[in-house]
């Protein structure tokens, strides 16, 4: 499949999982009862309007990152007007998290109002070329128009979760009619225990397509996958040994997975397997030497 194709048929996919998140929201509020319905389809109005415009800085403001002021890290910020060039797009906003663990994310709704965060764990460890190659994964998500749909994706997932956690402390402490109204009590049920696996399944449903689109145009963009696939072997590496505290719900905004991803966890992770990304950019370094 070309990868016109297969980026057509992502972003598909994502507007699906979009729809299917705020699908969810309101069968939320139907499934409680009462006067929750009307109120959860106006949330998910609202939440689905407010993400579009304040998804980036929300994300930004949860993964604690900082502009990366005029000056600083000048060879990163040269990578990054290199890598606009090549992918055809403005050069986006530069953020620093301030954590060991080598990591990176893009967010924003388009590529004019995009922003790149990297970690100074990121910076610190691996080589420059392999932060070019790091760079290259998260231009590919900008140049793929997948950043927008991801990020809202990620923030009603959080929603949904933290409308799962209140109505579980409020189930614990009491409060409300649940026992004048049964429906109630088993919608609440529901949404505490039903809710946030959905909204983690629907997630994953797009996620790992996004990272393998993301992957190989990062590797035609620079001229090959080795840069990345070696980033991606070290990442993991770095992943497993110094922990990131980040919300679950920006999780799969990440280029590799930030939490650990242990046991049954592995099987729910967004992301693919680094083993199987890695595998697939060897199969393109190979295909595009047998292409020169």
């Amino acid at each position: 499949m070309s990868l016109t194709r297969t980026s057509l048929t992502t972003r598909l996919r994502t507007w699906l999982l979009i729809a299917g998140l705020t699908g969810l929201m309101i069968a939320v509020g139907g499934s409680i009862g009462g006067g929750a319905l009307p109120l959860f389809i106006a949330m998910a109005v609202v939440l689905n309007l407010a993400m579009y415009w304040f998804s980036d800085k929300l994300a930004l403001k949860l993964s604690r990152a900082q502009p990366v002021a005029e000056g600083q890290l000048p060879e990163l910020r040269a990578m990054a007007e290199e890598l606009a060039v090549l992918a055809k797009v403005p050069v986006p906003r530069l953020y620093l998290i301030a954590s060991e663990q080598p990591n990176a994310f893009a967010t924003g709704r388009n590529p004019s109002h995009s922003a790149v965060a990297v970690t100074q764990g990121l910076i610190d460890n691996l080589s420059p070329e392999q932060v070019r190659g790091v760079l290259a994964h998260e231009f590919a998500h900008i140049k793929n128009r997948d950043i927008l749909v991801s990020s809202i994706a990620a923030m009603v997932a959080g929603v949904i979760a933290a409308v799962a956690n209140m109505l579980q402390f409020m189930f614990i402490f009491g409060g409300g009619d649940d026992e004048e109204n049964p429906l109630g009590l088993v919608g609440s049920l529901l949404v505490m225990l039903v809710a946030p696996i959905g909204a983690m399944l629907l997630q994953l449903a797009v996620s790992r397509q996004r990272e393998y689109l993301a992957d190989a145009t990062a590797a035609r963009l620079i001229g090959e996958g080795r840069p990345l696939a070696d980033a991606l072997e070290k990442l993991e590496r770095g992943r497993q040994r110094v922990p990131l505290q980040v919300n679950p719900a920006t999780a799969s905004l990440y280029i590799v997975n930030p939490l650990s991803g242990r046991g049954v966890g592995k099987l729910f992770s967004t992301h693919p397997p680094i083993e199987e990304r890695v595998r697939r950019l060897r199969t393109i370094d190979a295909e595009l030497r047998g292409a020169r």
